[in-house]
């Protein structure tokens, strides 16, 4: 039986974030090592206003993630496996020891950063519930265009998915999502319109900014969400971290995955939960929950009847 942390990409961030990290030594030192790397106090990443921007919120997510990972592996519990949604994919790739936090913090800033130029307004993500692929995907096709890009941008469960777009042309579809039984479309709280071919270009600015980047084998196997193929290369984890953006999430792969492997219990890092909730529609059986929603020790217990 086997352990999975998973890492949440854009949508969870709430204000105060970083503050309400654990209050551990080790916590304070990557607090304030991020705030070294990076030039510039991290404290006012996690206010409300900050949050807006696509940088502050990947930051936050990365720093949040590779805190919280340190509590779990440093409470003794033996980690086999990682993966990470988007920008969850870095701070799965320090936890697993293939990438340092130094520069990942610098990737993770300087890729919130060129998605952020990219598309600075007028574009996002929208999910989709309660239809199929194959009626999503007809919709995207009636209303894509060059005037209306919009594309499927995630594939969470046979009945979930994340499209991304323009504004427009995301609300054209979730309209007729509606009209043809979807039970629910709902924008989220990410202002660019990551896992498509619109950002082919910042993916290829951060390929080579990652090519100046040394990686390691990692000790914990690196689970990619894009693929859903574990990655023990180092050169095929940094060509996964720098492209996730433009490609497609194959969430439901990577869990089918996980759970063939023999992962039983699936631990999501905060912030959000909505990791678990997809990654239990996989396991049959097992255990799959978030640590903003149960305490240290109940983890302990699950994991010690591995």
């Amino acid at each position: 039986m086997k352990i999975l942390l998973t890492f949440p990409g854009q949508g969870p961030q709430v204000p105060g974030m970083l503050h309400q990290l654990p209050a551990t030594d080790d916590a304070r030192a990557l607090l304030t090592r991020a705030s070294t790397v990076l030039g510039a106090p991290v404290d006012g990443l996690d206010s409300e206003q900050a949050l807006q921007s696509t940088r502050a919120v990947q930051l936050c997510l990365f720093i949040a993630g590779v805190v919280y990972a340190r509590q779990v592996l440093h409470a003794g519990i033996t980690v086999d496996f990682v993966s990470g949604l988007s920008i969850g994919a870095f701070p799965a790739a320090v936890c697993a020891g293939a990438l340092s936090y130094d520069d990942g913090l610098r990737l993770v800033a300087l890729r919130g950063e060129l998605m952020q130029q990219a598309y600075p307004d007028g574009y996002g993500l929208s999910a989709i519930t309660g239809l199929a692929r194959a009626q999503v995907e007809n919709l995207i096709a009636r209303v894509h265009s060059a005037s209306l890009p919009v594309y499927l941008a995630n594939l969470n469960a046979d009945d979930q998915f994340v499209i991304a777009g323009s504004t427009a042309a995301m609300a054209a579809v979730c309209r007729l999502a509606g009209e043809q039984g979807a039970s629910r479309t709902q924008r989220l709280a990410v202002s660019v319109p990551s896992h498509c071919e619109l950002l082919a270009e910042p993916a290829q600015r951060l390929a080579q900014a990652m090519a100046k980047v040394t990686l390691r084998r990692p000790e914990i196997a690196y689970l990619s969400g894009s693929t859903g193929r574990v990655l023990w290369q180092p050169e095929r984890i940094a060509e996964d971290l720098a492209r996730n953006m433009a490609r497609p999430v194959h969430w439901q792969d990577a869990m089918v995955s996980a759970y063939q492997r023999d992962v039983r219990l699936a631990i999501e890092m905060p912030p959000g939960a909505v990791l678990t909730g997809l990654t239990k529609r996989v396991m049959a059986q097992g255990e799959a929950l978030a640590l903003s929603q149960n305490p240290m020790s109940l983890i302990k217990t699950l994991a010690g009847r591995l």
